[in-house]
Order: C-alpha cells, then sequence, then structure tokens
C-alpha cells in the first residue's frame, strides 16, 4: 500500500486541499483527528494524561484543551511528556486505519499531517504534497482568520517551519495563493500523479 503525506502550514489551506482531494476520491486520514479520538473519555491516552497532568480532566470526563494547553504551552519537558503519551497513540490508531484501507483493497492513502517534515515521518513515505503560500499571503490569511495583530501572526508562524522550507522535501507542491479553481487543478493533477504511482 502507498502512503502518501499531506502537509501545510497554519492557515495555508491544508483543509481546503484535503477536501477537494476526498472529493476525487482520496481516503484521507487526518491527524489531527486521530489525536482528538485517541484522548475521548474511557481511552488508555486520556487515562495516561490525567495521572500525568492532574486537573486536565474536567468533571464531564473530557479533556479540558484549554487547561492542558496552559500547561504545556512554552514548557518543552511538560510538552515532550504530553507528546509522549499522544503519539504512539496516534500511531497506533493510524496503523488501525491503515489495516482496515488495506482490507477495502485500497491502494493507496493520504495521511494530513500538520508537523510531517517536522516530525521526519516523510522520510518513510511515498510521496508529499505541501500545500504553499507565499509568507506574507499566510500570515495576511493569519491575522484574518483568528483576529491577531502581526506580533501574535508572527508568533504563531515562528513556532513551525517554513513552508519554503517544507518545499525542499515535497514531491509535489500545491500553490494555494490563487483561487479555488487554480488549486483545484492542481490538486486533480497531483492526485493523477499519486495515482500513477501505482
Amino acid at each position: 500500500m502507498r502512503v502518501l503525506g499531506l502537509t501545510g502550514g497554519i492557515a495555508s489551506g491544508k483543509s481546503t486541499v484535503t477536501r477537494m482531494l476526498r472529493e476525487l476520491g482520496a481516503e484521507v486520514i487526518d491527524a489531527d483527528v486521530l489525536a482528538r479520538e485517541v484522548v475521548e473519555p474511557g481511552t488508555q491516552a486520556l487515562a495516561a494524561i490525567a495521572e500525568r497532568f492532574p486537573g486536565v480532566v474536567g468533571p464531564d470526563g473530557r479533556l479540558d484543551r484549554a487547561k492542558l494547553g496552559a500547561r504545556v504551552f512554552g514548557n518543552d519537558e511538560e510538552r515532550a511528556a504530553l507528546n509522549a503519551i499522544v503519539h504512539p497513540a496516534v500511531r497506533d490508531a493510524f496503523a488501525q486505519r491503515l489495516d482496515d484501507a488495506r482490507a477495502r483493497g485500497l491502494a493507496r492513502v493520504v495521511y494530513d499531517v500538520p508537523l510531517l517534515v517536522e516530525s521526519g515521518m516523510h522520510q518513510w513515505m511515498d510521496g508529499l504534497a505541501l500545500v504553499w503560500v507565499p509568507r506574507d499571503v499566510q500570515k495576511a490569511r493569519l491575522m484574518a482568520r483568528d483576529h491577531l495583530d502581526a506580533a501574535a501572526a508572527e508568533a504563531r508562524l515562528a513556532s513551525q517551519l517554513p513552508l519554503d522550507d517544507k518545499r525542499t522535501h515535497a514531491t509535489w507542491v500545491i500553490d494555494n495563493s490563487g483561487d479555488l479553481a487554480g488549486t483545484r487543478a492542481q490538486v486533480e493533477s497531483v492526485w493523477r500523479a499519486m495515482l500513477a504511482l501505482g
């Protein structure tokens, strides 16, 4: 089975590209969705988080993301402790999704991961599609979308590897700085290239 990566950056339009790929028939597995599923009430990961970070599970038994975020934001040690719990659970969930896709006879899946290059996952994939926009466009979209000032937008952008750096690892680049029709044409071209991989 071919595993193809999809990544981008904050406010680059990756969700739009994911939707287009699904419309074309791609099986897209979303790492963010898996990360939410593995911390649902009753999961081992949530129990481990509750033990390591007391007070972050609400009275309804659900993870209080704001409280957890406040604990790990800007604290590398705490974030590493959280990642040590969540990342293996997400890996297991991804492996299960791959098995399910294989059982349905699918020949390829697209794995949508925000920090795919940063984590080094692209190295074992059969190809990588990057949703790219120029940095000034990315910053303007982020400011408009999240109602941020320039400094706050810069801080968010600084927390991720720049799209231009990710570009050096990409098999395909989807320039999402134009209109939707232009993006869709590129997505269709990339999907044809993914199908051609056999």
